[in-house]
């Protein structure tokens, strides 16, 4: 099995007030499903606000970095055996957020 970074940048999810409930009840779905099939391993949305960034010296800036174009808005981690599971979980995903989703596999822990 592989984990994936399934996530979005902040601001794709543009909604209206109205939307964000069904939203929010079509996203908790997929999470119940995922939870059930065994694949969820964690997730969550990221506060709208600008990052710290800790430099190697320990010295901290307001980020993100200057050329950075997106940051991120929310993601999912699963657990499944190939890339079009992870691929499949990523469409139920943007489906329910009404938002295209980023796929990328994590690699494996070094330590485990």
């Amino acid at each position: 099995m592989a984990r994936y970074l399934i996530s979005f940048d902040d601001g794709a999810m543009v909604l209206s007030e109205e939307e964000l409930p069904e939203v929010v009840e079509a996203s908790v779905a997929v999470v119940r499903e995922a939870q059930d099939a065994g694949v969820w391993v964690f997730g969550g949305g990221m506060e709208s606000q600008r990052a710290s960034v800790v430099a190697v010296d320990g010295t901290v800036a307001e980020g993100p970095y200057p050329e950075t174009k997106a940051v991120l808005g929310g993601f999912s981690v699963i657990d499944v055996p190939t890339r079009e599971d992870a691929l499949e979980w990523a469409a139920k995903i943007a489906a329910a957020c009404r938002c295209a989703q980023e796929v990328r596999e994590i690699l494996p822990d070094p330590m485990a």
